[in-house]
């Protein structure tokens, strides 16, 4: 009897024990479902492994192993497989890589090994990755992307032309904005509704000099201007059939328009281009305007049925069809590494060429975030999230671009640990990528976050790092300026790193610095000293205990003296209103302005001051400031020009937006007028309304 018992026992823990291994949770794993030749394969594990990196292993098509190098990332929550030949294989995982009764969510994972990027051969490969994409549920909304914001050797690439250039990022790549000058005329689109050329060839008689309604559902966002030519960049909805007797919206579609304003009284339209998608940025190099939408397929959010056409973005030339067209296949590429399901349409036009032929538009599967670019290479990068894990838990791809004319071609991919802020956080010098990313996510004990600095070289290997900075911190800010780096990180005070990175094989921290508060911009003012654009913060005590409450404050502008790379400092600091006090140039580089000759920094402003007992918020003034900054002199205030308001909100017609100079006159623009001042003192000279 007790025999039997003893059976029966010993049974029925066996079962307990087969059904908790079958039962128990699994590991996630995800890798990427191809990668470029000459480029390693990275997995990623939701949770960290525990036995030798050799112990995993690779097979190929014939199922023999095939020898190639198998290193883990810092954590063991990354697995790196070296290069491999052109070829489909198998990465093994053993059942134990966890530790205890974990497994791997899959005892393989298949990959290929790809030689080049080629057009697609049929639609049914698009449907395909759709497929594979939907299975592996990586869908996720792109509400919280940080759009861009700009890096270069130069403080502003501005030069020392007589007249306002936008603050962009290289010189040479000029940026789009809501409002450019030539020195006689200002180009202006601050309403959003239509282009106002205002002439201020005399500063003390402004006139309208003509008006153009965009009309027919255009929306402008932003333009640039070469001498006779004026480009604007906007975008429209439309209405596409998806059936005999059925309609849906498609998403809007990215406009690029060419003006002949040789007679800035009668701007002409001379032709029209774009593509399906919102725009992620634009660039323009001489006569060469660069367009990069992101598009996802509208079928995404419908139970209807997918026609062929709807699998594939919609472009148009004007100088070929007013309407829109599906792509043709041999414009479509799926990229190594790719696993969003949505596309990266990169236009180009040649703006002083109307004919056929002169605009060219290639469409990449995987999604596009943020955009870096130089006069040769477009960089562009896609965030692989790990899902459950937060938005900064994600890992990043960098996809490479050359570019020659209206010829743009896919180079090189890389995947890096960590996301990327913004296209400050990005730079190309001598060759070489440099970057830097954030890793893991702020109040999570199991996660925390931490940040890198990564280079790469011509093919997008790696070749340096400097890794695990700023613990429990995120990047707010970065720069790079030729052979150093410098990026704030901030949590509770604002550490401010130096890093040499002139010899890319071994980059390293200089110097650190930690100060309250944070800065949200970077701005060169020479190759000693560097301006911080941001917020001061106070630290309080919890009342309920735990982590100190940090309050943001006034906004703050600081001086760092980095002549000294071991030991930077802070020399001068100026902190405007109280809390809720904010400028546009927080979070866009091109609200800065900036008179090179004369030392000159300004902005848009609205001011708070704190009430009685600090216990409400009252709006103050609002308009514009101009500093003059030196290494020398520090942060001296030269024009505040700024109104009292009277009421609790602003007049939204006279809110200033942007700041340029022509001559010995500096302008304020705001959506309802613009107004001149004088550069020796800034009395007022006159006023334009639009």
């Amino acid at each position: 009897m007790k025999k039997n018992r003893g059976i029966l026992v010993f049974g029925i823990v066996a079962v307990l024990v087969l059904a908790s291994f079958l039962l128990w949770p699994k590991v996630g794993v995800k890798s990427a479902k191809s990668v470029l030749a000459g480029q390693p394969l990275t997995v990623y594990f939701a949770t960290p492994a525990t036995i030798d990196a050799s112990k995993f292993y690779v097979t190929d098509q014939q199922k023999q192993r095939v020898s190639t190098k198998m290193t883990y990332g810092n954590e063991k929550n990354t697995l790196k497989v070296g290069e491999l030949p052109p070829g489909e294989y198998q990465l093994h995982l053993p059942m134990n890589s966890f530790g205890g009764w974990r497994r791997a969510a899959d005892s393989t994972v298949s990959f290929s090994v790809i030689e080049s990027v080629k057009p697609v051969a049929s639609v049914k490969e698009i449907e395909k990755y759709f497929a594979q994409v939907k299975k592996r549920n990586t869908f996720m909304s792109r509400d919280d992307v940080v759009m861009e914001s700009a890096s270069e050797d130069k403080a502003s690439a501005q030069g020392n032309s007589n007249y306002s250039e936008t603050n962009q990022q290289v010189a040479g790549v000029d940026e789009a904005d809501v409002v450019k000058t030539d020195g006689d005329f200002i180009y202006d689109m601050t309403n959003y509704e239509e282009l106002v050329i205002v002439d201020i060839r005399d500063q003390k008689n402004l006139l309208n000099a003509s008006v153009t309604d965009f009309g027919d559902n255009f929306y402008p966002r932003e333009l640039y201007v070469d001498e006779d030519i004026l480009v604007v960049i906007g975008n429209r909805q439309s209405l596409d059939a998806m059936t005999s007797n059925r309609i849906m919206p498609t998403q809007e579609l990215s406009v690029i328009r060419v003006y002949d304003i040789a007679d800035r009284k009668q701007p002409k339209l001379l032709r029209e281009a774009g593509a399906e998608g919102y725009v992620i940025g634009t660039r323009k190099i001489d006569q060469y305007v660069y367009m990069i939408t992101n598009n996802q397929p509208m079928y995404w959010i419908t139970d209807m049925p997918v026609e062929r056409e709807q699998y594939l973005p919609k472009v148009f030339d004007s100088t070929i069809n007013r309407t829109s067209q599906p792509m043709e296949l041999d414009k479509v590429y799926i990229l190594p590494g790719a696993m969003e399901p949505s596309y990266s349409v990169v236009t180009a036009i040649d703006i002083h060429s109307a004919e056929e032929g002169s605009v060219q538009t290639k469409a990449y599967l995987g999604s596009g975030e943020q955009l870096y670019m130089s006069k040769d290479n477009i960089y562009l990068t896609s965030t692989q999230y790990d899902e459950g894990r937060g938005y900064m838990a994600g890992n990043s791809e960098v996809f490479k671009f050359a570019l020659n004319g209206t010829s743009i071609n896919f180079e090189q991919t890389a995947q890096l640990k960590g996301t990327i802020l913004n296209q400050f956080s990005m730079d190309e010098h001598d060759g070489y990528f440099r970057v830097v990313t954030t890793e893991g996510n702020l109040w999570d004990e199991k996660n925390v976050a931490k940040n890198h600095l990564f280079i790469l070289d011509s093919q997008m290997k790696q070749v340096g790092s400097v890794e695990n900075l700023a613990v429990n911190e995120r990047i707010y800010s970065a720069r790079f300026i030729g052979d150093k780096a410098y990026m704030v990180t901030f949590r509770e005070t604002d550490p401010l790193f130096v890093m040499d990175v002139g010899d890319p094989r071994n980059p390293k921290v200089l110097g650190e610095l930690k100060i309250p508060g944070f800065s949200n911009y970077l701005h060169p003012l020479d190759d000693g000293h560097l301006i911080g654009f941001g917020y001061e913060t106070v630290t309080k005590k919890n009342p309920q205990g735990g982590e100190p409450i940090i309050q943001t404050r006034g906004m703050k502008i600081s001086l760092f003296d980095v002549t000294d790379f071991a030991n930077p400092k802070e020399t001068a600091s100026e902190i405007i209103g109280g809390q809720g006090t904010y400028s546009p140039v927080q979070h866009n580089h091109h609200a800065l302005f900036v008179h090179p000759a004369r030392n000159l920094f300004g902005f848009p402003i609205t001011v708070y001051k704190e009430g009685k007992n600090g216990n409400y918020l009252h709006l103050e003034k609002a308009g514009a400031m101009i500093y003059e900054i030196t290494a020398e002199n520090g942060i001296t205030l030269k024009a505040n020009l700024t109104d009292s308001i009277t009421q609790d909100y602003m007049d939204w017609e006279r809110e200033v937006q942007r700041l340029l100079y022509s001559g010995d006159a500096v302008y304020t623009i705001a959506s309802g007028e613009v107004k001149s001042y004088s550069l020796d003192g800034f009395s007022v000279l006159d006023v334009v309304k639009k």
